[in-house]
């Protein structure tokens, strides 16, 4: 894990890939937590049975809002970014799902810091993040992660 403690040190890892988070077990339970706070109880989710008789994968899968719903949680495992007064998670650009992420796979999420800047005191960070399955060549997504920061 690195520590970032203000604009400077964040901007000394502009174009660094600063790391991975642990793995991450999605299982039924966190899909059907997910359906359930989304609505979103399409049965490629949620249904097993189903899914496994007549769906392409033959496995639920993961919505693709709930894997995206854990970049901050896996971020924080990458970096620690103290002296914060506030940090927003601002918006994400360009990105693009690779791959469905199949009921117990595992995910990390690789992250490269792209762009840091300035902006009249708000400090905008530009994250490439990409959600990597275990055993798979190619991601579940990528794109860029922005976040705000307020220092001290």
């Amino acid at each position: 894990m690195i520590t970032i403690n203000n604009f400077e040190e964040y901007k000394s890892l502009e174009g660094v890939m600063v790391g991975n988070s642990s793995w991450h077990i999605i299982d039924q339970k966190q899909i059907n937590q997910f359906a359930d706070a989304t609505l979103d109880h399409q049965w490629i989710h949620v249904d097993p049975n189903k899914a496994e008789c007549e769906g392409p994968y033959k496995s639920t899968i993961a919505h693709g809002y709930l894997t995206l719903s854990l970049i901050p949680y896996l971020w924080k495992q990458i970096a620690e970014v103290k002296n914060v007064n506030m940090e927003i998670n601002y918006g994400i650009e360009n990105l693009r799902f690779g791959l469905p992420v199949k009921v117990n796979s595992e995910v990390s999420l690789q992250a490269t810091i792209k762009s840091v800047n300035n902006l009249r005191g708000t400090i905008k960070v530009t994250i490439e993040a990409k959600l990597l399955i275990k055993g798979e060549s190619k991601p579940a997504y990528t794109g860029d992660v922005i976040f705000l920061y307020h220092f001290k």
